[in-house]
């Protein structure tokens, strides 16, 4: 199915959020997670179905700073 990922179309065999990030190598810890733009709780990432045209945006924390 394709989906879009930070706004770039992507293909994806993943059927949850949480199987999208570990075929990516995403730890959960180290991202917030919106899907069609609602943001979803880490302990909610497995029971989050995909489906083909869902909107994905992964905001990843950074440290820094001065």
């Amino acid at each position: 199915m394709f989906v879009k990922i930070n706004g770039k179309k992507e293909e994806t065999q993943a059927e949850t959020l949480d199987a999208l990030l570990k075929s990516k190598d995403i730890e959960p810890q180290m991202v917030s997670v919106e899907l069609n733009n609602a943001l979803i709780a880490r302990t909610d990432l497995a029971d989050s179905p995909l489906k083909e045209g869902d909107a994905i945006e992964l905001l990843f924390f950074m440290g820094g700073g001065i």
